[in-house]
């Protein structure tokens, strides 16, 4: 009767045969107190939990040995069989488990980056020409945790992360511009590692997957070349190059044709003295202290640049002008040379150039200008506006010039291992 009514009481649910973790085994009631006690303490042991059960590997000798098997509780087995016995079913073996590569790092998962696809993957750099307006961008370096892209960066690199590349691609700018600064040619480079086994892309291939998918239409991929790891699109460039674009005879700047809005500076007298302006510009070149023509608090810790070039010239009739409207309006063009400049000493020293033209300043106090390193000064405080601005060429000595047909690079690209990185010019910083 006892031994029927502790297997009773003590009935285990049908169907569980988990492995649990090893516990104490909790201690069994007494039959012989549940005999005396009647029908009350059957009752309680009906609600008691059965006690935690041990694993198969426990139960087989030592301290555990003699001690009921979790297994066969309530089922009236006896003790554990003794060591290298199987008695009843055994557990259910525990799952393999893949853990996660980013919680539990790569040694304890072979989908660890590295071990897998990365593997064996080679990284190749590229050289990138490519154009924009800058009138619907914050200027050209990437805008971070911006909600959309505003920057000409951020949608170069939207396009190439579709080129599936291993690592993030992430581009190197050769020189950021403000915003509404247009480029006719700017440059960066880029890594694209592609899986174990697949080829580099061609820079053909390149160029037209970036185009493909690119969002922005004012943004377009010119040209790209491979170069060595360590070439560098910001130093490793030797010449830029910036032209500022004039409109005279523009009482009103609506009056403009909207084709050549936000497109140059639109000035409403009719003529600029020149000569004047030629002279001026005169006093820019060379190497100075610059100081004078950048803005106030700019990171640069030198403001000493070399100047090989300023020029004042008319340009071209614009296409975009009715005959009727061009008869007063004309077109100039000011063109400014050197490996790096200042922040907005492009945009200032047009300022300053335009108001010789307008009879404002004389060549004499341009130079009194320059040697004063005052920024903050009367006259070179104005800057010219953003949209009148383009970055016209990024050069690097001869090799990966747009302009030059590129055979360096090309020689490079067929023969990687003869290219000498002694080409590369000084280092130097682009910023306007």
């Amino acid at each position: 009767m006892s031994g029927g009514l502790v297997g009773e009481c003590t009935q285990e649910p049908a169907g569980r045969r988990e492995v649990e973790r090893v516990s104490p085994p909790a201690r069994l009631p007494d039959p012989a107190l549940a005999l005396r006690s009647g029908p009350a303490l059957c009752t309680w042991s009906l609600s008691l939990a059965p006690p935690p059960r041990l694993p198969w590997a426990a139960c087989r000798g030592g301290a555990n040995a003699g001690r009921r098997r979790a297994d066969d509780w309530g089922r009236g087995q006896g003790t554990c069989a003794p060591a290298g016995v199987h008695v009843g079913p055994r557990p259910v073996p525990l799952r393999r488990v893949r853990l996660c590569p980013v919680r539990y790092g790569p040694a304890r998962s072979r989908f660890a980056m590295g071990s897998g696809a990365a593997a064996g993957s080679v990284r190749t750099r590229y050289l990138v020409y490519f154009q924009y307006l800058g009138t619907d961008f914050n200027g050209v370096a990437a805008v971070r945790g911006a909600q959309r892209a505003i920057g000409v960066q951020n949608y170069l690199e939207e396009a190439a992360e579709r080129l599936n590349s291993v690592v993030p691609v992430k581009l190197t700018i050769s020189s950021r511009t403000d915003a509404g600064v247009h480029a006719l040619s700017n440059a960066a480079h880029l890594d694209v590692q592609r899986r174990s086994g697949q080829p580099p892309f061609s820079p053909e291939v390149l160029a037209k997957a970036l185009n493909t998918h690119l969002r922005h239409p004012a943004i377009r991929v010119l040209q790209a070349f491979r170069v060595p790891s360590d070439f560098h699109a910001r130093y490793s460039a030797t010449s830029r190059t910036y032209l500022y674009r004039l409109a005279t005879g523009c009482p009103q700047p609506d009056q403009l044709s909207v084709f050549e809005q936000n497109r140059c500076w639109a000035l409403r007298a009719d003529s600029l003295d020149v000569a004047a302006m030629e002279e001026a510009a005169q006093h820019l070149l060379g190497t100075h202290d610059f100081s004078a023509f950048q803005s106030a608090g700019s990171p640069t810790t030198s403001s000493v640049r070399t100047l090989r070039r300023a020029s004042v010239s008319p340009d071209l009739p614009s296409p975009f002008v009715l005959p009727q409207e061009s008869r007063r309006l004309r077109f100039w063009s000011l063109e400014f040379e050197s490996q790096s400049f200042l922040y907005r000493q492009v945009r200032r020293m047009t300022a300053v150039l335009v108001a010789v033209g307008l009879g404002a300043l004389t060549p004499a106090q341009v130079k009194m200008i320059l040697e004063s390193r005052d920024p903050l000064g009367r006259h070179q405080t104005r800057v010219a506006p953003a949209h009148g601005l383009f970055l016209k060429s990024v050069l690097y000595g001869g090799h990966g010039d747009l302009a030059t047909g590129n055979p360096a690079w090309a020689q490079w690209d067929r023969q990687p291992d003869d290219f000498s990185p002694e080409t590369r010019g000084p280092k130097a910083g682009g910023l306007e």
